[in-house]
């Protein structure tokens, strides 16, 4: 069966994920690292992208981004993409793929996920096992939110204003929310809404965004339609 096209719209924020091909290492020590977040800064200023979150894993990243247009997300990706296997190969002395295919990615409802969305992407490297708590690993936006440092390539959200009237009350408030942690249903759901390219949100905001796209928003339901069930358009 064809793969549907990525669900990508305007000014709606969106959870990606790009993995290195059968789970190799997409970054060999902290140049590497340096490379892609200057390539993310670069291309999202030029495309017209708010990156509000990021982790870099060894094998893998999450992004979390609202593109200006339907077009600035997947060119925002292809760009980066490009330039940094050309990047990678030349400098390792390598050929040949790095990226597990497509890159992959779901539309959030903000109000519902996105805070969380942000607090599972921190968690990352914590269930890797590679840091004992979020604000240990350097190479996530969490120390931003967390006022730990100033991350010049980060526009935060508005909701993450919402979190207190002053600096130190948001930074606060994050901090405690990554330290509380995700529900394991809610990072199952956030998972596996963009490894399958669906929107992630409640009931009355999918049938909104259905409104709006005619892609499809959710998994079809299994089995062939009814009889009395009509097809869409």
């Amino acid at each position: 069966m064809a793969r549907l096209p990525r669900l990508t719209l305007a000014d709606q924020p969106h959870h990606v994920i790009q993995r290195g091909n059968n789970r190799q290492a997409i970054f060999v020590d902290n140049a590497d690292r340096d490379m892609l977040l200057g390539l993310l800064g670069e291309n999202a200023q030029r495309l017209g992208i708010a990156l509000h979150a990021y982790v870099l894993m060894d094998n893998h990243f999450h992004l979390l981004a609202t593109p200006s247009t339907a077009q600035a997300l997947p060119q925002w990706m292809q760009a980066i993409g490009r330039r940094y296997v050309r990047y990678f190969n030349q400098r390792h002395g390598r050929t040949g793929t790095l990226w597990e295919g497509r890159y992959r990615s779901t539309l959030i409802q903000a109000d519902r996920y996105l805070l969380n969305c942000m607090a599972y992407m921190d968690q990352n490297p914590v269930r890797a096992g590679i840091a004992a708590e979020a604000g240990d690993y350097p190479w996530s936006s969490h120390a931003h939110y967390a006022g730990q440092r100033h991350d010049k390539l980060l526009t935060p959200h508005s909701l993450y204003w919402t979190l207190g009237n002053t600096p130190f009350a948001r930074e606060a408030a994050y901090a405690e929310l990554v330290r509380a942690g995700v529900p394991a249903a809610e990072q199952a759901a956030l998972t596996e809404a963009t490894l399958h390219g669906w929107a992630a949100g409640d009931p009355e905001f999918l049938n909104s965004l259905q409104k709006a796209t005619e892609r499809r928003v959710l998994k079809a339901r299994p089995g062939r339609p009814s009889a009395t069930r009509k097809s869409s358009p």
